[in-house]
């Protein structure tokens, strides 16, 4: 075993509750600006939901494994690459698509939609590419996920939120128009606060062995996002839709991971500190991402990539 498999980051379950409870005041934040017009509109365009469910449960984790035959590394890394590959579209994409102005409907129409759908082809995207993968397959077991448990994180990340933020939009639309500002700053301060524990809690395990996932995880995310972005760009759709299509291939739902990692790897170093820096590192690179996007009008970059501006 190498060494970075030794390690033992440190984890409790009341940490992912915690994050549960901070995406699911996120997402309550972005439904105060949703009307159900916006869901009718998504729903309008099934070319970008299929793009959004393909790309992210099909052919992500397919360039995961061909990533990971080109940069071989050590298997507990390279089996949380196919691990993080196989999750869901993490909920704070909904966050992110609504803070670069991009298509916030639609992002969370995928997002559920890619959170149901995770019930089978998790397991089987892991099972498949962590058995094929000459560089992982001493390394696998059979990981199974309860379609209870995945009910119950579209329901108290998704639906609870979004029906109490859109529902205070509906009856309160003056006090919610007062609570849109203060809630995104608040949404930012606490993402940022959380990232901040996340490295205080396991910083010397980081400092150790940051240099064997830091290359590995930003290619690895940088591929999902200009892949997102490309393919959505290649099949037509207008920038909006691009964006949250971008976010839904390259923000995963790392929480998911950790959770599988600790329940059926015993917290196996490798798979574990890739795992937390990707939820780190993609929160780091979407704000960035997002908030370049938030200063670039999606119309205007519309109306240029067709030649009308």
């Amino acid at each position: 075993m190498a060494p970075i498999d030794q390690v033992h980051l440190s984890f409790n379950p009341q940490t992912l509750t915690l994050l549960n409870a901070v995406l699911g005041l996120v997402m309550f934040g972005v439904a105060l600006e949703l009307r159900v017009e916006d869901f009718r509109i998504a729903l309008r365009t099934p070319k970008a939901l299929a793009l959004g469910l393909f790309g992210h449960h099909i052919l992500f984790p397919a360039m995961t494994y061909v990533l990971i035959l080109i940069l071989r590394p050590e298997p507990g890394i390279a089996l949380g690459m196919i691990l993080v590959s196989a999750c869901p579209a993490g909920h704070i994409s909904n966050f992110l698509v609504h803070h670069a102005r991009g298509n916030t409907a639609l992002s969370v129409s995928v997002s559920a939609l890619s959170t149901a759908v995770a019930v089978f082809m998790t397991p089987l995207n892991f099972s498949f590419w962590g058995n094929l993968n000459p560089i992982t397959s001493g390394l696998m077991k059979q990981v199974a996920i309860s379609p209870w448990e995945m009910i119950e994180i579209i329901v108290m990340l998704l639906g609870v939120p979004l029906v109490l933020g859109m529902g205070v939009a509906r009856r309160y639309p003056a006090f919610a128009h007062r609570l849109r500002q203060p809630m995104k700053l608040l949404s930012l301060l606490i993402l940022a606060a959380f990232i901040a524990g996340a490295l205080a809690a396991n910083f010397q395990h980081f400092l150790n062995y940051i240099q064997w996932v830091l290359v590995v995880v930003f290619i690895h995310n940088l591929m999902a996002l200009a892949t997102g972005y490309g393919l959505s760009t290649l099949i037509g759709l207008p920038e909006r839709d691009r964006r949250a299509i971008t976010f839904e291939m390259g923000i995963q739902n790392s929480g998911l991971g950790l959770i599988l990692i600790f329940n059926f790897f015993d917290g196996l170093g490798g798979m574990a500190i890739v795992t937390a820096w990707w939820g780190i590192w993609h929160i780091v690179a979407g704000l960035t991402l997002a908030t370049y996007w938030r200063r670039r009008n999606p119309d205007k970059a519309s109306l240029a990539a067709t030649g009308q501006a």
